[in-house]
């Protein structure tokens, strides 16, 4: 997007929104300050942007060809805004790349929210690639998709991009060449999937931290068309199968039979006297074994040699016959003449094994009937969706109805402003922790980022009394009393709080238990709780259930364990992205778990060139003692850290790393403008 036509979508917003607050009468919008200033804001914002794009933006390629001598060949898994982001920046410094896509179309995370969905911190904030222009301070999905897909087109990614393409396999290539051994500063070469696309130098792995929606199944969630389906499926092959089982055995056993008595009457030895056991001829066993008795008499003997074709018995069975005959000669009573009972009663009568038994007394579908009733108890008042499907409700499903939001993270926030933007009476949001929840301010996220320990200290106190000050003003019980602002990811939103004031949220602190018939049932806890902790349970009744559970982390199983040695998994690699195996496997924004600071910002170039000059420059190589050596010493200053030394970090420590990657390396102060700033290092057939 150009300056003119961002400053022409600016105008456009403005003008739209005061001839729609006019038709309504809405005099306060039409004269709003506020929004005027934030108009002219936008205006010099855009500007701003035009000189970024100005300084930093790397040449793209001309034609598609290009280049036409590559200085080595690059994949990329994940065609996303960071693999997007990593494609351009390597093709524009004369690296020829393959994108490798599971889907159908670039976007990542972006491409599966909702439309309403936008980004929680300044754009400003957001620029994932040099060339980005962003019409406003927060822009929506749709304008973030159509960026990614700018980029993509404009340094010709296009032609290569494999789409519908799963990655399963990332090994290593012949290892002859004499440069593949990483403690030599040399690197492996890889093949991806069959390598029908060739050996790549190095892989940049772009999956991201947010995969499938993860859709919790709380008791009492009602079937999807899916399960019912299976269900029934399953049911009717269940019972085909039983039946032709039964078939089966009931058939067999007539001809096995029909054969034994034609055997008998052809007068063919039994296998006793086959093989002289005379211990067969004193049992008699039916062919289904459903009853037996001991023979000693001759004329037994001849019917059990009648008989004896039924089957055979084995000799632990046929001692414990010949031990019964001997008790029954010396008068031994059976065990119904030493413990009489009458036929109507029950010998496990009143005891604890008939009480299990009878409360394991299950129906045809293997439910238990004493809790039945509780299984029954589904929720069927309206929808229940994942917080990524917001864009399904209509406002007749929300309009005038109760919400419940089960989960308080950035999804599940957005999803009570969307409820409550649809109409819905109320929202009821039930978190199982609090989070902090910081204001879209600028200036205030800048500085908090900016903290360079990424870790609570003994001052971080004073930044959690500034955002209380600030964001928490008459709910400040809402504020975690647990957790300190540098120990998770904190929400950035303005509108929730206000909500809850207002009285149009609800929130309740508390662990769900199930779904029921009207609503949710929640373990209710007190703000000095922690998660598990015993409290009250109540019921939350409302109309529709948003899931905000989050999304699954996306697994590397196509990556070697080799390349993970214990102690260095994720996220503990060196400067948080590199494996510490080896160097040319690069996981930007796959290694995260959480942060102050941005995913989409310009570490994504900077890593990125970070992996191109060590490809270009062997004495720039860190061997993989090196590696660990970083990743120990990082250990070592953030020892004691919650959630370790690398699961959470903020961008000015990220910074400090990337500054230092050159700092304590002379050799590599010549690279400093390249990688920091991507200045140099493009093909002159770009130019032409």
């Amino acid at each position: 997007m150009s300056v003119v036509k961002a400053e022409y979508h600016n105008l456009a917003a403005y003008t739209s929104s005061t001839l729609s607050a006019a038709r309504s009468f809405d005099v306060f919008t039409v004269l709003s300050p506020n929004r005027f200033f934030l108009f002219v804001f936008n205006i010099f914002y855009i500007v701003a942007q035009g000189f970024i794009v100005w300084a930093f933006k790397p040449k793209p390629p001309r034609r598609q060809e290009q280049p036409t001598k590559p200085l080595g060949r690059v994949a990329v898994i994940g065609a996303g805004l960071t693999g997007v982001s990593s494609a351009a920046h390597a093709i524009a410094h004369g690296f020829d790349v393959v994108i490798f896509e599971q889907g159908e179309k670039v976007g990542g995370i972006w491409s599966h929210v909702n439309s309403t969905s936008g980004l929680q911190l300044n754009s400003l904030l957001y620029r994932f690639h040099p060339g980005v222009m962003w019409s406003s301070a927060f822009p929506l999905r749709d304008e973030i998709l159509g960026e990614i897909e700018r980029v993509w087109k404009e340094y010709k990614l296009d032609s290569r991009t494999r789409f519908k393409t799963r990655v399963t396999s990332v090994r290593r290539a012949d290892g002859s060449n004499g440069d593949a051994d990483p403690n030599s500063q040399g690197h492996a070469r890889w093949i991806i999937n069959d390598g029908e696309d060739g050996i790549f130098d190095a892989v940049i792995v772009t999956v991201g931290t947010c995969g499938k929606p993860r859709m919790v199944k709380f008791e009492g969630m009602p079937a999807t068309k899916e399960e019912k389906d299976a269900g029934g499926k399953d049911r009717e092959e269940r019972n085909n199968g039983e039946e032709a089982w039964s078939t089966a055995a009931h058939e067999s056993s007539q001809a096995i039979r029909a054969d034994q008595h034609r055997k008998a009457d052809a007068k063919f030895p039994t296998p006793g006297e086959a093989y002289h056991d005379d211990s067969v001829q004193d049992s008699i066993t039916t062919i289904d074994g459903a009853t037996s008795e001991i023979s000693s008499d001759h004329e037994e003997q001849k019917h059990a040699q009648h008989t004896a074709w039924t089957g055979e018995t084995s000799k632990a069975h046929v001692a414990e016959r010949h031990d019964q005959d001997k008790k029954k000669r010396a008068g031994f009573p059976t065990p119904a003449e030493a413990f009489p009972t009458s036929p109507s009663e029950d010998p496990q009568k009143d005891t604890k094994a008939k009480s299990l038994l009878d409360k394991g007394d299950n129906d045809e579908d293997g439910e238990s009937k004493d809790t039945k009733g509780e299984d029954a108890d589904v929720f069927t008042k309206g929808p229940v969706v994942h917080s990524s499907e917001l864009d399904k409700l209509s406002e007749d499903h929300v309009k005038g109805k109760e919400v419940i939001v089960i989960g308080s993270g950035a999804s599940g926030v957005e999803a009570v402003e969307t409820a409550l933007a649809k109409g819905a009476k109320k929202a009821i949001i039930i978190a199982r922790e609090d989070k902090w929840i910081i204001p879209r301010n600028i200036v205030l996220d800048t500085l908090i980022s900016a903290q360079p320990f990424g870790r609570q200290m003994p001052l971080s106190f004073l930044w959690e009394q500034i955002v209380a000050l600030w964001n928490y003003t008459g709910v400040r019980d809402l504020a975690p009393k647990n957790t300190g602002i540098f120990e998770g990811t904190p929400v950035v939103n303005d509108e929730f709080l206000r909500h809850v004031r207002r009285g149009k949220c609800d929130y309740i602190r508390g662990d769900t238990q199930r779904l029921t018939s009207n609503g949710v049932r929640v373990n209710v806890r007190g703000r000095d709780s922690r998660p598990g902790d015993k409290g009250a349970v109540k019921e939350i009744h409302g109309d529709v259930i948003v899931l905000a559970t989050g999304y699954e982390k996306p697994d590397v199983e196509f990556l070697g364990k080799e390349l993970f040695p214990e102690g260095y998994e994720r996220p503990n690699l060196y400067l948080q992205n590199f494996c510490t195996e080896d160097w040319s496997i690069l996981m930007t924004n796959s290694a995260y778990m959480n942060a102050i600071g941005t995913v989409g910002h310009f570490h994504i170039g900077i890593y990125t060139r970070i992996l191109l000059t060590l490809l270009m420059d062997k004495d720039a190589r860190p061997t993989p003692k090196d590696m660990k050596l970083w990743v120990d010493v990082i250990r070592f200053i953030k020892k004691g850290a919650k959630g370790g030394a690398l699961g959470f970090f903020t961008y000015m420590e990220l910074t400090i790393w990337l500054l230092l990657f050159h700092v304590l390396r002379l050799d590599r102060l010549r690279w400093v403008f390249f990688i920091m700033q991507g200045w140099g290092e493009t093909p002159s057939e770009y130019h032409h």
